[in-house]
């Protein structure tokens, strides 16, 4: 781990990694918070299946609709005045889900979704840009989210009980840790004043036009069906346990577990991801994983379970981080890479928003856990076969073409051979002197 080339002492690129690791623990838990309380929430409320499906699914819809405004956002007021942005944003969301009417329930969880999804697109930027070598942090923001998610689902209800509170006080908790990641960002990432510009804000379409290559589809793929199979096994895990006669309280914990396992999983691929010329044994080990996890909770959900829970977690968790890393990777400069990160979180999280609804609907229409878990068994394919293409030793170009790299390229994705006439116009490139 290294200042970047940024002259930055020790403590003080410890002191920003802290501070990425606190952003990166935020982006969680006020989605996964409200499946442990879901029932409690309907009881109150009188909300009906499709409305409670509809509030669960909504931030990862925010995740899609937002993603492609985060590097105007951050171009516009600096990147890391939008990461801080991200974070207000968050608190106020997690902070009208304590009021009591029912729209402001929604209201707040759009709001965290839009804010979160700003950071989703963001940090992996700010990492390529300030860390000469960012697999190692970029997998310590990959676990974090994790950890995050685990926290979410495993501590919600749990904190609720000790503290005597109920469900919408429960989810306000996570007010505190939001606060808290404002509180350590600022002083060490300042309001970036010296990476702002006045010159004329780039046409959207920029961005969009990446798609024209073959790698940018395949990085979008991968993030999307990888998406796919977190969220939609994150919404019906405890569902699909308590069906088969495992306790709820249980399920959370288990979803909890899950991510816990996730953590190390995606503190591992990143690093991994950036040593290595090509990352292909890496989507084959992800795949693997996803298989043993599904597949056992297909024939035997109730037993093996936290075999098969642990396998999943292993796979989601060093999933999505390589996914990540992928963009970052495959990204030749910082505006290239949050740019790439717009569009992939744009289609990825849409696409993966679907995921619940459809497995759902699957559900209702069977009667059973069957047959979505054979559908989810069977997105692997697909999501396997894009990442087979996102994991070949390549760069985007901005020609439109692909440019191979080597080993040495490959690892050294990194501001320092990123401060090109291209890169220094958006807000995740340095600026002169």
């Amino acid at each position: 781990m290294d200042g970047g080339g940024t002259g930055r002492s020790r403590a003080a690129t410890l002191a920003l990694v802290v501070a990425i690791v606190a952003v990166a623990l935020n982006q969680r838990p006020a989605v996964v918070a409200v499946a442990p309380v879901l029932g409690d929430l309907r009881a109150e409320t009188g909300m009906s299946s499709a409305l409670a499906g509809l509030l669960t699914t909504l931030p990862v819809l925010c995740f899609g609709a937002f993603a492609p405004a985060a590097p105007r956002l951050a171009r516009r007021i600096g990147l890391e005045t939008a990461v801080a942005l991200s974070l207000l944003l968050l608190a106020a969301g997690i902070a009208l889900r304590l009021l009591t009417p029912v729209a402001l329930l929604f209201a707040g969880s759009l709001l965290a979704g839009a804010a979160i999804a700003f950071a989703n697109v963001l940090l992996p930027a700010y990492v390529k840009r300030e860390f000469a070598r960012p697999g190692v942090v970029m997998g310590f923001y990959s676990a974090s989210l994790n950890i995050g998610a685990a926290a979410g689902a495993a501590l919600t209800v749990p904190l609720a009980t000790a503290l005597g509170v109920d469900w919408r006080t429960a989810l306000g908790l996570w007010l505190a840790l939001a606060l808290a990641a404002l509180a350590l960002w600022l002083p060490v990432a300042g309001t970036g004043r010296a990476h702002r510009t006045s010159d004329p804000l780039p046409d959207d379409a920029g961005s969009w036009s990446l798609l024209r290559q073959p790698l940018a589809r395949q990085v979008t793929a991968y993030l999307g069906l990888q998406s796919v199979q977190f969220y939609t096994v994150a919404a019906w895990l405890p569902t699909l346990l308590a069906d088969s006669g495992v306790p709820v309280r249980e399920g959370g914990l288990l979803l909890g577990f899950s991510n816990v396992v996730g953590a190390a999983g995606a503190l591992l691929a990143p690093a991994q991801a950036g040593r290595m010329r090509t990352q292909r044994p890496l989507i084959l080990a992800v795949a693997a994983s996803y298989t043993v996890g599904l597949f056992g909770l297909l024939i035997a959900p109730d037993t093996g379970t936290l075999v098969w829970v642990g396998a999943f977690g292993l796979a989601q968790g060093s999933g999505f981080a390589l996914a990540l890393t992928l963009i970052v990777l495959r990204s030749p400069t910082p505006l290239v890479a949050a740019r790439l990160g717009g569009v992939a979180q744009c289609l990825g999280y849409l696409l993966a928003a679907l995921g619940p609804l459809v497995v759902g609907a699957l559900h209702d229409l069977t009667g059973g856990w069957s047959w979505p878990m054979v559908l989810l068994l069977a997105a692997l394919v697909p999501m396997t076969w894009f990442g087979w293409g996102a994991g070949r030793a390549a760069v985007l170009s901005t020609d439109g073409g692909t440019q191979s790299v080597s080993t040495e390229d490959v690892g050294a994705a990194s501001p320092e051979g990123a401060r090109t006439p291209a890169a220094s116009v958006d807000p995740a490139a340095p600026a002169d002197g």
